[in-house]
Parts: structure tokens; C-alpha cells; sequence
């Protein structure tokens, strides 16, 4: 059976909070020259969505992520931590995590490059271990 995750989007009632004060200030930008002058019809959601109801209805509806999860198994040399320095999972032999999990926090950047760096180093040290 696959794994199943949960992320709980909009459980809270921060979620819809932040959700609809960030739509009205993207509405309120949309609004402004010059973007205004270069929008000649509002494709979604359109006029008629206004109240903080309709609002999170919307949201609901269209909102979706461009989460990119990390740091499940995070890296380190305290006991804490998953795998240790050389990506080796803490008490299983042979295993090791090459992945965007290892890191212990999240990159203020777009998380690809970090984890193409994670794979080189991985691949290097793994090749270093099997003697090539």
C-alpha cells in the first residue's frame, strides 16, 4: 500500500485568514495601474467573488501547492537526526536517505538545486564507499 499524506491545507483557521487577506491584496494589485490597464477581462475568479464567504469558497475550490517536502529525515550528528553526515540512516545498516528529506531545513530557494547538490554529494559518497 502507498503511502498516504496528509497535509491538513486550510484546517486551521489561520489557513483561510491568510488565504483571504492574501487574495484581497493580490485583487487590490490587479486593480492598480499598470496592471489594470493590462487586463482586458479577469479570467477566474471574476467579479462576483467578493465576500470573505465566496473568498474561501474559492480557495477551496482552485487552491492547490507547489509545496516541496523536506526535511522528514533530517540530516545530522545529534541524536536526533535520521542520517548522519554520510546520508546512513541511524541504526540500519546499508541504508542510506539521498533526497530533499535529509535537509534540516527548508531552502529559502526553489528546492531543486539543493537536492541535485544532496544526489552529487550522495552518488560521490556512495561511490567512495563501494571502492570506486
Amino acid at each position: 500500500m502507498p503511502p498516504r499524506i496528509v497535509a491538513n491545507y486550510l484546517t486551521h483557521p489561520d489557513d483561510i485568514r491568510i488565504m483571504t487577506a492574501g487574495f484581497r491584496i493580490a485583487s487590490q494589485i490587479a486593480a492598480t495601474d499598470p496592471f489594470r490597464s493590462l487586463i482586458s477581462e479577469p479570467s477566474r475568479p471574476g467579479p462576483e467573488v467578493t465576500s470573505d464567504e465566496q473568498i474561501e469558497d474559492y480557495v477551496r475550490k482552485v487552491g492547490s501547492t507547489v509545496f516541496h517536502p523536506c526535511g522528514t529525515c533530517r540530516m545530522g550528528e545529534d541524536d536526533s537526526a535520521v542520517v548522519d553526515s554520510a546520508l546512513r540512516v541511524r541504526g540500519i545498516d546499508r541504508l542510506r536517505v539521498v533526497d530533499a528529506s535529509v535537509m534540516p531545513a527548508i531552502p529559502s530557494s526553489n528546492i531543486h538545486p539543493a537536492t541535485i547538490m544532496v544526489a552529487e554529494k550522495g552518488s560521490d559518497i556512495i561511490a567512495k564507499a563501494l571502492g570506486h
